[in-house]
């Protein structure tokens, strides 16, 4: 996978992540149908789910996507928020933190996680039954 870095360059690798508001009980080849719907382009005409303009806000207040500065962890900007998902295209060298901050406002807003490198998908740590 490439991806062209805020300075215009190619990067051979990005860790990319995407959350997903979906109905309640969604299966994960639900988020997965969902993921390759939006690679193909097919993004429904509907109003943005708010848990997923309630992630935007918060993870881009911690780690601004507009106009990022040296230490960003973002290798794509900005990022690519649709109605229903938020993808994080994430320098491999990014800090911990960071993931575990997506982690923890993904579970706060109800969110699905999706591991692009092997197909993962993860339900938000809030709503993982023990």
């Amino acid at each position: 996978m490439t991806a062209r870095t805020r300075d215009g360059t190619l990067s051979a690798v990005s860790f990319d992540l995407s959350v997903w508001a979906l109905p309640e009980g969604a299966t994960p080849a639900e988020v997965r149908a969902a993921v390759q719907r939006c690679r193909e382009g097919r993004h429904g005409d509907r109003h943005p789910d708010p848990r997923v303009v309630g992630f935007y806000r918060a993870i881009t207040a911690a780690y601004p996507d507009r106009q990022a500065g040296p230490g960003s962890p973002w290798e794509v900007t900005p990022l690519h928020a649709a109605a229903d998902h938020v993808e994080l295209n994430l320098f491999p060298t990014c800090e911990d933190q960071v993931l575990l901050d997506i982690e923890r406002l993904a579970g706060e807003h109800g969110l699905m996680l999706f591991d692009a490198q092997d197909g993962s998908v993860y339900p938000p740590p809030a709503r993982v039954i023990p």
